[in-house]
């Protein structure tokens, strides 16, 4: 008798291939049938007219600090996610020695935007090395697999100390080092080794990633190390990727096809469209897939949308956030600012003319222009993330001949203040996705880039995987769809076999029992808000998709409709494990 049998499902099975009506039987775990199952079984599911795919693997989040204390690991959890790879853009938590500890949550803060204080307050540390942290780690349960990359921000800074953490050159010594550090992480089950390369990831202190300029030496010891144990690979958050450094793309894509080619080792960068070079990326995919003809394992990662950053009045970060009305107000409650807002139209449009022209204020001169505002939009119910120029906040204030300012703050001020303004950025050019719908078509890319655990009050990305089957496989209204079936092995096999997870990925006997039952007609994607569950309070950003009936992970359902069930089963993997 089977734990589990769903029946009559409409199967996407992870494969690509063309969907079918089938059962699936579940037992100890793991998927036993899948086809016409007739044996009987402790549950049976009727899923006619519902769709089944595998368990979405979310290879690029930062939990690093939020697997301390929360074992839902949400956004992520309401959108499918059963398997994780975190420890990006080369920020993490290990290895860390005692005193450098506060260093390394000012670095992630910086960096990703996680609160400091919530890290201090929420983070156990019960490790130094990087494997006594994945050793803690298995000592927890989560609703979903976790696995860990280990960081070079984190390794350069245990090995070289100050030195490190200031972007100093290493020495022979400390590249020797480094390796050993790497490769001892990998024998423990590190999923590779990732680093940063863009000077927009900055600590707290303003201080760029420690390895961002690192000599190509320092780089090719990294990926070494992790070719050298047989799994695993080196994630690259490269120069370049938001159009900071126009010269930079060309250059980190050659050192990357080179030290791929003679190391062996896989590498996968951040790859996307930015505003100022917004045709690069064609290059980026043609020398690519140049590059895999020629022995180099160099796999574009991109974005399933826009990177799309948020904020409203009562965010953390606003464009009126320094102006010296916000400041007077400042110490009235919040509904009372709000209020005082909505019935002074003079006190609104001097407060408009003190704000900035960037949606988050931020003193970047590329980003601290009007035509900001083209790409900035008021987020709506549903939210639309492929929204017509005419809906900008630009748009907007031609039309009712104000200034881009003040039609941005009254559209902030509707709904008691709390009305979130999107910023479009990366990804979003022209006034439509149509270079996200080719760089997600081409058979040489995986998915990733959607942040879950960071960037926790501006972004919200972690929806990726409900974002592909609603507006790509269906409801896209201003060009070409994607076929369901390619976008769910997409974000399932592709991105599982990039990190050696051969144990799922796809819905066939012998695989791991990671799926989810949708309703795919119904599945809604709802408008984020923020809520203070963090240590200490902190804010996030949250949402969830309606429409995904029920979340498996090793057959045990994590969630049901939009129900956290309490089922942990999820576990801390080790890469190369048996």
């Amino acid at each position: 008798m089977f734990d589990r049998v769903i029946k009559g499902a409409t199967i996407a099975d992870g494969t690509g291939r063309r969907r079918f009506t089938g059962d699936i039987a579940i037992q100890d775990g793991m998927i036993r049938e899948v086809g016409q199952v007739t044996a009987a079984a402790r549950e049976t599911i009727d899923a006619d007219g519902l769709l089944v795919t595998p368990g979405f693997v979310d290879i690029h989040s930062h939990y690093d600090g939020q697997v301390s204390w929360d074992s839902q690991l949400a956004p992520s959890f309401w959108h499918g996610v059963t398997t994780t790879i975190m420890g990006n853009c080369g920020v993490g938590f290990a290895p860390a020695r005692p005193d450098r500890r506060d260093w390394l949550i000012g670095l992630m803060e910086g960096v990703e935007d996680i609160p400091g204080a919530a890290l201090a307050d929420g983070i156990s540390w019960e490790w130094e090395t990087f494997p006594e942290y994945l050793d803690a780690l298995t000592r927890r349960v989560f609703a979903m697999d976790v696995g860990a990359q280990i960081a070079h921000g984190a390794v350069r800074a245990y090995v070289m100390g100050e030195r490190g953490a200031r972007n100093e050159a290493a020495s022979a010594e400390d590249v020797a080092a480094m390796g050993s550090v790497v490769a001892a992480a990998q024998a423990a089950g590190a999923f590779g080794c990732s680093t940063s390369r863009t000077i927009v990831h900055r600590a707290i202190d303003g201080e760029p990633v420690p390895g961002t300029f690192a000599a190509a030496a320092e780089l090719e010891a990294l990926a070494r190390a992790v070719a050298g144990s047989g799994h695993g690979v080196l994630e690259v958050a490269p120069a370049g990727i938001l159009g900071e450094d126009l010269l930079a793309p060309a250059a980190e894509l050659g050192w990357m096809v080179e030290i791929s080619a003679q190391t062996g080792c896989p590498i996968t960068f951040l790859c996307g469209q930015n505003h100022r070079q917004p045709e690069y990326w064609r290059h980026q995919l043609a020398e690519c897939a140049r590059a895999r003809a020629q022995g180099a394992r160099v796999t574009p990662q991109v974005f399933a949308r826009a990177l799309g950053t948020m904020s409203s009045l009562a965010s953390k970060m606003h464009p009126f956030i320094h102006t010296e009305i916000w400041a007077e107000l400042g110490r009235l409650p919040f509904a009372e600012r709000i209020a005082r807002l909505v019935g002074d139209s003079s006190l609104r449009e001097t407060m408009s003319t003190q704000g900035r022209n960037n949606i988050f204020a931020v003193d970047v001169d590329f980003l601290n222009r009007p035509e900001t505002w083209a790409s900035t939009f008021v987020v709506t119910d549903p939210p639309d993330y492929e929204p017509g120029p005419d809906a900008s906040i630009y748009a907007i204030a031609r039309r009712t001949g104000q200034d881009p300012r003040l039609a941005a703050l009254e559209a902030m001020l509707a709904d008691g203040g709390r009305t979130f303004l999107m910023h479009h950025g990366m990804g979003y050019a022209h006034g439509n996705l149509d270079a996200e719908r080719e760089m997600l078509a081409s058979p040489f890319t995986v998915i990733g880039g959607a942040d879950g655990g960071a960037h926790v009050a501006i972004i919200c990305d972690a929806s990726m995987p409900s974002f592909l089957l609603t507006h790509w496989a269906r409801d896209r209204a201003r060009g070409e769809r994607l076929p369901l079936e390619f976008l769910v092995k997409k974000q399932t096999q592709d991105t599982a076999r990039l990190f050696g997870l051969n144990d799922r990925g796809i819905l066939a006997p012998g695989m791991r029992a990671d799926l989810n039952l949708i309703d795919h007609a119904g599945l809604r994607l709802t408008r984020p808000c923020l809520v203070h569950d963090l240590p200490t309070g902190a804010p996030r950003l949250m949402q969830i998709a309606d429409g995904i009936l029920a979340t498996y992970v090793a057959g045990a359902p994590v969630r049901v409709r939009n129900d956290d069930t309490g089922a942990r089963p999820g576990r801390l993997l080790r890469s190369g494990a048996s």
